[in-house]
């Protein structure tokens, strides 16, 4: 139905109609604005009879996370990570409302409640998981919902893009403690990082027939673009795969037989560790090794080109975000030439 009401010396008209978002439009005249309701109002109760609405009281939000899980999620590289962000939407209120009931105002309440917890990225990445699940359910699965009910929910700020990088002695500390450590394999693991700019999920799934110690390549098969890739090795890539290569190797076993989570706890135990001597290195994340990496290739010299070969990045926005040279290096560097 349609409401009007008088605000500032100009009339605003509102329609709403069930299965639909809410249309609002002001006019500096009364009569204008019933006119547009009318036509409005018409629209939307036309195109409300060639769908069956009644689908969206039968719908909860939690039926289309579950379906989306089920048909979408399992065949995702991501999948983990991505199941324990549908747990969460799980214990939220608003997953037993009907689709009928969910607002915009419904999902900006939830980003300024987990803003209150999390930080900003994490609340970008829960709000754009929700806006592809209502798309994928308006456009693969034929619910008549009007609008996706994210598409207007404002994002917060985005963060900035973290810049750290190793501080003097922190690698020398780390590969030291990996001494005191029961695993063989947390030094080698944090030495590939650094060498190579890999990801800890791509060292994970390497396997030894992608390497090839003639040409001193690596073949990386599954990456987070869905796109192989062969990098090249430093001396230091190669020397850890000679010291770990088993006298017969199978091609299809893995270089490291660990689990992500096997690593990540390794990692924050390490780090406690040399915490003592520096504690800096508590701030130190895992996938700051790749930042390291790819801002060392740009130290040596390799263009754009030649280190997106290796890092893997298609968007040379996103590798500049991966890229933290220091300024006093590059000063080095204009002194030195001139």
């Amino acid at each position: 139905m349609a409401t009007l009401r008088n605000r500032n010396g100009k009339w605003q008209a509102q329609v709403r109609i069930k299965g639909h978002a809410p249309r609002a439009r002001s006019f500096t005249s009364k009569k204008d604005a019933q006119k547009w309701a009318r036509q409005v109002e018409g629209e939307l109760e036309a195109s409300a009879l060639r769908v069956d609405l009644s689908s969206l009281d039968r719908t909860t939000v939690r039926d289309v996370l579950e379906r989306y899980r089920r048909e979408v999620t399992v065949s995702k590289r991501g999948e983990a990570s991505e199941n324990k962000r549908l747990d969460g939407f799980a214990r939220q209120a608003w997953v037993d409302k009907p689709l009928s009931k969910v607002t915009t105002q419904v999902f900006a309440r939830y980003r300024d409640q987990r803003l209150r917890l999390v930080s900003p990225g994490t609340v970008i990445r829960d709000l754009g998981l929700l806006r592809t699940i209502f798309e994928v359910a308006m456009t693969e699965w034929d619910l008549p919902l009007g609008e996706n009910p994210l598409a207007k929910v404002r994002k917060p700020k985005t963060p900035q893009a973290r810049e750290r990088r190793l501080a003097a002695g922190e690698l020398e500390a780390l590969l030291g403690a990996c001494g005191g450590v029961r695993n063989d394999w947390l030094r080698p693991i944090i030495t590939l990082a650094v060498e190579t700019g890999m990801r800890r999920g791509e060292i994970l799934d390497v396997c030894w027939g992608d390497l090839c110690e003639e040409t001193a390549t690596l073949r990386i098969p599954v990456t987070k673009t869905g796109q192989p890739r062969r990098i090249p090795l430093t001396r230091g890539a190669a020397a850890v795969f000679r010291s770990l290569r088993p006298v017969t190797a199978d091609a299809r076993a893995k270089v490291f037989s660990v689990s992500p989570n096997a690593v990540r706890q390794c990692w924050e135990r390490l780090k406690r560790k040399v915490a003592a001597e520096l504690p800096g290195v508590t701030d130190l994340r895992f996938h700051d090794l790749r930042h390291e990496a790819v801002s060392r290739f740009f130290e040596l010299g390799l263009s754009v080109p030649e280190v997106a070969l290796i890092s893997g990045h298609r968007d040379p926005r996103m590798l500049f975000r991966y890229t933290h040279l220091r300024a006093e290096d590059v000063g080095a560097k204009l002194r030195s030439a001139a």
